[in-house]
């Protein structure tokens, strides 16, 4: 049996490498890829919600100390609520247009540039914002604006990435990874700026946060490709796994979207509808949450920060656990990707709406805040649901599947402050009690027509268009057998002979 196997392996990679210790083994070339855009995704939010934090101490009665040695008490911008309220909203007028854009970009000339340039722009223009808020608060508000243009890429540009990095039985779990450092970048970014607003000053918030971003950047341009192609650093073992599981190349990913089969495909519709309840529920609870806390559960406004941070941390690890779950699923072959896709979305949005409904119902103390915090908790589970489905469906195009879905996933970013706003005017009970029946209601229709529309195969328009040349077929029928062997078989299989391609480098 054990000469099978070592024929099999030199006809399939070749000659076998020489064993090594496993203190010298690399770590997997993609498991870097997705620990960097981890750290990518925590800066992408500290650099978004640094000015929710500093723009308390910039309005903050101060002492002014002039040279000629006078004292004057008040803070540094006299601004009102209406325009706080502006310069904070300012981010999504600008990151909701570049999303669809975004998305072609990145699958014509790849994701690792697009993303880059989203992060360093960003970076750059959070180092320039104290001395543009100093001249003037519309050169402030025009930063803003830019920084959303610039972030506006990330989201979809970090799909071109997964589209040929993640093997379809890792899809899960490395995506999840990597989008849980949006939850870390809030939980640390929300007490760094504070600690920098009281120690030092509101622009050092600015300047340490664009900083550690650019310090990424850096690293990010060194060590990140398009392409396991392209990766100098990749073993060969890793190359050919990836190449044979994932098959897209970049003549594939060059090829022009079918827009009108996109946007007439229920399954990317469910998606869209998806992304939009996740986000209602997850601005929703962004912006009210310490307001509620205050004005209704009654507790202290720095009790209410800490508290309103926990959530986030419970579902950075709720975002690891249902990855590595959803993928485990998948390798036992004993649900359809369509099933988990299913399950861990609708099963999120069914939990969140009882937690939401019960909390309508029961408003005290306690109770209410393990059951807010329980709903955005849960919200982790939908990254191995609806947020890997753009790379179920049509992995050639899940840049630009992601750049639609965001695009309408940033509404409720803009709309549900709006409504909450209108609806909150006493701060009682009952006006709480109506923003949370409302939230628990698009989390059931979410449930609902996601349950009903979505798919996790791959579309018939997202086939790819050129067949794979002659030595390809050969060497897959001469290594596999006729072309009767399923697309699982073959990927379990491909799994299986690169662990144990790992075999052959332990003692």
């Amino acid at each position: 049996m054990a000469v099978d196997q070592d024929s099999e392996y030199t006809h399939f990679y070749g000659e076998q490498p020489e064993k090594t210790s496993w203190l010298q083994r690399k770590i997997k070339r993609r498991y870097i890829v997705a620990i960097l855009a981890f750290l990518g995704f925590c800066n992408i939010y500290m650099l978004r919600v640094n000015l929710s934090v500093a723009v308390v101490a910039m309005t903050s009665n101060h002492t002014h100390i002039y040279s000629n040695g006078t004292q004057h008490v008040g803070p540094d911008f006299d601004w009102d609520s209406k325009t706080q309220g502006i310069i904070l909203a300012s981010f999504f007028y600008g990151y909701i247009v570049t999303q669809i854009p975004g998305g072609y970009l990145a699958t014509r000339y790849g994701g690792k540039r697009i993303f880059l340039w989203g992060v360093t722009t960003t970076a750059i223009l959070t180092i320039l914002t104290p001395p543009l808020a100093r001249v003037h608060t519309s050169l402030l508000v025009a930063a803003r604006i830019f920084s959303g243009l610039c972030e506006g890429v990330t989201y979809p540009s970090i799909h071109a990435i997964w589209s040929r990095w993640a093997p379809p039985l890792e899809q899960s779990r490395i995506t999840a990874f990597a989008f849980s450092g949006i939850y870390m970048g809030t939980v640390i970014a929300m007490p760094l700026a504070g600690i920098l607003a009281e120690y030092v000053n509101w622009d050092s918030i600015f300047y340490v946060f664009g900083l550690i971003a650019l310090a990424w950047c850096l690293v990010w341009w060194a060590v990140v490709e398009d392409s396991p192609d392209q990766d100098r650093s990749i073993t060969d073992q890793e190359l050919e796994y990836l190449r044979n599981t994932i098959g897209v190349t970049t003549k594939e990913a060059g090829t022009n979207p079918p827009w009108i089969k996109i946007f007439s495909s229920k399954p990317v519709w469910a998606i869209i509808i998806a992304h939009f309840t996740e986000n209602w529920g997850f601005y929703t609870l962004l912006t009210s949450l310490p307001m509620f806390m205050r004005d209704v559960l009654d507790y202290t406004l720095d009790a209410a920060g800490i508290l309103a941070a926990f959530p986030y941390i419970l579902m950075a690890v709720v975002v690891q656990i249902s990855g590595y779950i959803a993928d485990t699923f998948r390798a036992d072959g004993k649900m359809t990707t369509t099933q988990i896709r299913k399950m861990f979305t609708c099963g999120a949005y069914l939990g969140q709406s009882m937690f939401m409904l019960l909390t309508a119902l029961i408003m005290k103390r306690g109770t209410s805040t393990i059951f807010l915090s329980l709903a955005l908790g849960l919200g982790g589970l939908t990254w191995a649901g609806f947020g890997v489905n753009h790379l179920d469906v049509a992995p050639n195009y899940a840049a630009i599947l992601m750049g639609i879905s965001n695009t309408v996933g940033t509404i409720p970013g803009i709309l549900s402050p709006t409504v909450t706003g209108a609806i909150i005017k006493d701060k009682t009970e009952e006006e709480w009690r109506i923003v949370f029946l409302i939230t628990a209601g698009v989390y059931f229709m979410g449930a609902l027509l996601y349950g009903l529309m979505a798919s996790g195969e791959r579309q018939d328009w997202a086939e790819p268009q050129e067949p794979l040349i002659d030595s390809e077929k050969e060497k897959e029928e001469n290594y596999y057998g006729t072309a009767e062997t399923t697309e699982y078989d073959k990927e379990e299989q491909y799994y299986d002979e690169e662990e144990e391609g790992e075999y052959y480098e332990q003692e």
